[in-house]
């Protein structure tokens, strides 16, 4: 009879550090709870899925009040900018001096100062075991002239200066954009 081999035990802390070394950036997600109160989590794991049809995930703690009022209510995904540190500690449960700013009563509530926001309706949610993933689907951006906060070996950051290269408009091997483009023929190396 065959064993299988166990799984490497894995410490979640240095696990952990090793994620941290991922830099991020930083987005406080909103939405409003049950009663109709502006609700938020700071939240750096935040991805671009898709843009036809325009999606974007957030990954929550489950347990998380914020994972929980995302089921079924619109949200927004609120890119802080480098100088809302204090919202973002604000919405991780260190209050700030004073409430946030938002941009209105009405609709999905908005942070203001913003380096970007995507307002989103829910389109699809996932178990990531301990973590929810929620794919939303953008109905509404705003994108503002502001640098973004980050995040990186558990600490906050500023945007740096550009590294040496050429920036390209698309991946090497996007469809549209690739090394193969209207290709009929590949030569061997």
């Amino acid at each position: 009879m065959e064993t299988v081999a166990s799984a490497p035990v894995v410490d979640s802390r240095e696990l952990r550090n090793v994620f941290g070394k991922f830099a991020t950036g930083v987005t406080v997600v909103t939405c409003r709870t049950p009663d109709g109160t502006p609700h938020g989590a700071t939240v750096n794991a935040f991805t671009a899925v898709s843009l036809d049809p325009p999606l974007a995930q957030v990954t929550l703690i489950r347990g998380n009040k914020a994972s929980r009022y995302l089921e079924d209510a619109p949200f927004a995904i609120n890119i802080m900018a480098e100088d809302q540190l204090d919202v973002c500690l604000n919405f991780a449960g260190k209050p700030m001096k004073g409430t946030p700013r938002w941009r209105s009563d009405e609709g999905i509530p908005v942070l203001e100062g913003n380096a970007a926001t995507l307002e989103c309706r829910p389109w699809r949610i996932y178990d990531g075991g301990d973590h929810v993933i929620v794919i939303g689907e953008v109905i509404a951006m705003e994108l503002n002239d502001a640098d973004p906060l980050l995040f990186a070996s558990g600490k906050f950051r500023q945007l740096g200066g550009y590294c040496d290269g050429t920036p390209w408009e698309a991946s090497g091997d996007a469809l549209a954009f690739g090394w193969f483009e209207g290709s009929t023929s590949f030569k061997s190396f």
